[in-house]
């Protein structure tokens, strides 16, 4: 028996319902993953991704963890929705009669899958990472100012704290939007392409051969759970060996700098000054906070899509006759 042709509007439900649950599950992983990749060896505010997360409940209360995340709850339906359409789109094209891919077929799919997510994926990082970083170059100011008042204290009297309104998404929006036009939503986004096309390239044909181990007959789906070790796995694996580019993406997207950190003008002198100045292993920074965000939501994300929970609330609409 042929698998089931699943058509598109149950393959962008399916993936939207995937990034919905999943971006809901670890966000503040994520978070912690970000703060962690900003931060430059001459202010060190956090030592791991623990640390992270319990200054950042201490500082900003519960909630605090979860800045950014409608940004990304918005967003992310559209970009998970592209990116698992695209894939199967560009498979069932470069399959020839319904035979099997060769790998190298594979990882082209792969490549039209990530590069046609950047459309969504860039502005959605772009505000995300504002958000998410905001506390952290709070907190840093916070330290500074009470230092100078502590070294400054016998000589002059206490001063009153300046607390700092931080921007909301839609206030960014409209800034870059009037000072930049669209492009400065889309900063970034050649560092974006450089780590989601790889990323992509090495993610769904691991998955697809991952889950292949599990199908007892070809035209059989895997069970559920092989379908999410799978994700799991490849999307680990996959997350962990485009870190670098990752970090990259990051920093160049940053529109706010902490004390004494550096600025970078495109993806060659950020590469440059993040080697000179902080060694090689800072292109790992939070790779294993990405590995744990990365892990759970393509697992889960897969699971929803092969489950095809969009077929199920289809088949329930009233079906109209001509």
């Amino acid at each position: 028996m042929a698998d089931k042709q699943i058509s598109l509007p149950a393959k962008l439900i399916n993936g939207g319902i995937a990034g919905l649950i999943g971006v809901t599950c670890v966000f503040p992983i994520d978070l912690a993953k970000t703060r962690l990749q900003n931060q430059q060896n001459g202010q060190r505010m956090y030592t791991s991704m623990s640390d992270c997360l319990i200054k950042t409940i201490r500082s900003e209360g519960y909630f605090g963890m979860y800045r950014g995340a409608a940004v990304n709850l918005t967003l992310v339906t559209p970009e998970k929705a592209i990116k698992l359409a695209a894939n199967d789109f560009f498979r069932h094209h470069l399959s020839k009669d319904g035979k099997k891919l060769t790998l190298l077929r594979e990882m082209l799919a792969g490549c039209g899958a990530g590069t046609c997510q950047v459309i969504v994926t860039t502005p959605m990082e772009m505000l995300k990472i504002q958000l998410q970083d905001a506390g952290r170059i709070a907190a840093q100011k916070k330290l500074m100012a009470a230092q100078a008042q502590l070294s400054s204290s016998s000589a002059a009297g206490a001063a009153e704290p300046v607390v700092e309104a931080r921007p909301t998404a839609t206030q960014i929006t409209r800034e870059l939007l009037r000072s930049k036009g669209i492009a400065g939503l889309y900063k970034g986004l050649g560092a974006t392409l450089l780590r989601d096309v790889p990323f992509s390239i090495v993610y769904f044909p691991l998955f697809a051969n991952l889950n292949k181990l599990g199908q007892k007959d070809p035209s059989v789906k895997a069970p559920f759970y092989v379908s999410f070790l799978s994700g799991c796995v490849a999307g680990s694996t996959a997350a962990v060996a485009v870190n670098p580019c990752d970090v990259i993406k990051t920093r160049l997207q940053s529109l706010q700098r902490g004390v004494n950190e550096d600025t970078y003008s495109g993806i060659l002198d950020c590469t440059k000054k993040i080697w000179q100045k902080e060694g090689p292993t800072a292109f790992l920074k939070g790779a294993y906070c990405r590995a744990l965000v990365i892990a759970p939501l393509f697992g889960i994300a897969q699971v929803v899509y092969f489950i095809g929970i969009a077929e199920f609330l289809l088949d329930m609409l009233p079906k109209h006759r001509a």
